[in-house]
């Protein structure tokens, strides 16, 4: 079943979605049911700069030192990146996502939000560590953690881009691929700010930061509790789940929350609210099943908020409503994004133009 529901979202994905891409992105998203909606079914960089190694990035997101080895002697510069630099970068992953229809459902753009997420989701309020501050999960034991498995793929991913732009941060490399991934997926505008330093081994933070999915509603606010966030922005973070699918080799898990784990909608919230789920008979951990086609999956963690009558409230509100939706889901993915990152006060919020969605 697993094959029979990649092989469907790569169909719409290679034929049905090219067909929307010439309409606006508000007509698309006001039309009513979507056509997927909850139906069964390495180019080098320039040889002329030579970086400087061991000097970092002056400011927040501001100037690199780089050696033109047209000169003799050689003589530092100094790069200041511009929108149309990260728009560039932008571009270069958008244009990549479905390089390898092999990959999941054939494209990398969930697991690039899983990255960014997963970066960010450390964060800890009381002490002011963790964070997308630093892109730590490059060095273990935090690319080791149980949550971050599978992972190295977002980042191997990501490598030949770094490699065409060494100016851009790891930090702030992954957090622009988890805006591009959203926006190229029929998500909505996300806001992105430069300006995040990388950081060495010494500030990987501990296991046990990221949620659990096993766990239940008093799990999943301590969480992202922690983080400071409230209990509407706990479910519309959850939307995210959306996109994507587990795996038995990385979080033991199996199968897609939706019918179009590459398209941003708020179907994991109709779904939740609509389909009767099960528990899975399997050998695996547990999780549930739809009891319908018996392809969709949802976590113990994912059934905490329909279980909770405070969750499931805002739940209600999403499954009713997209607009609203995407609204909320794009203020609290910024903020996500952006905890414990030191900005400078006249850091430029970006808003990309999207390629593909």
């Amino acid at each position: 079943m697993a094959t029979a529901t990649r092989t469907f979202t790569r169909a719409l994905r290679t034929s049905a979605r090219p067909a929307f891409t010439a309409a606006p992105r508000i007509a698309f998203r006001q039309s009513g049911r979507r056509f997927y909606s909850s139906e069964p079914a390495a180019k080098q960089g320039s040889s002329a700069l030579l970086w400087v190694a061991g000097l970092a990035a002056v400011g927040g997101g501001g100037a690199w030192f780089y050696l033109n080895n047209n000169q003799t002697p050689a003589t530092p510069k100094v790069f200041t990146p511009k929108f149309e630099d990260y728009q560039a970068v932008y571009n270069e992953i958008a244009n990549r996502l479905d390089e390898n229809s092999d990959y999941d459902d054939g494209s990398y753009g969930p697991v690039l939000v899983r990255l960014a997420w997963h970066a960010s989701g450390t964060y800890d309020a009381l002490t002011g560590t963790g964070g997308s501050n630093g892109a730590t999960m490059r060095f273990a034991p935090e690319s080791d953690h149980g949550a971050n498995a599978g992972l190295k793929a977002a980042r191997d991913f990501l490598e030949p881009v770094k490699g065409d732009s060494p100016w851009i941060t790891y930090s702030d490399l992954w957090i622009l691929a988890g805006v591009c991934s959203i926006q190229e997926m029929m998500g909505p505008e996300i806001p992105y700010r430069a300006g995040r330093q990388d950081k060495d081994v010494a500030g990987c933070t501990p296991d046990g930061r990221l949620p659990d999915a096993a766990q239940g509603q008093d799990h999943l606010r301590n969480i992202f509790g922690r983080m400071g966030f409230n209990d509407q922005e706990i479910v519309a973070l959850c939307g995210a789940h959306a996109l994507g699918r587990c795996h038995t080799d990385r979080s033991g898990y199996d199968g897609p929350w939706t019918f179009s784990p590459t398209v941003l909608t708020n179907d994991y919230y109709k779904l939740l609210l609509d389909e009767k789920w099960q528990w899975k008979k399997w050998n695996g951990p547990k999780q549930y099943e739809d009891k319908k086609t018996k392809s969709l999956m949802m976590l113990p963690a994912d059934m905490a908020i329909i279980q909770d009558k405070k969750f499931k409230e805002y739940v209600k509100k999403y499954a009713a409503d997209n607009d609203l939706f995407f609204k909320d889901f794009a203020a609290v993915v910024v903020k996500l994004f952006e905890l414990g990152v030191p900005f400078k006060q006249d850091a430029e919020v970006m808003v990309f133009k999207p390629v593909n969605a």
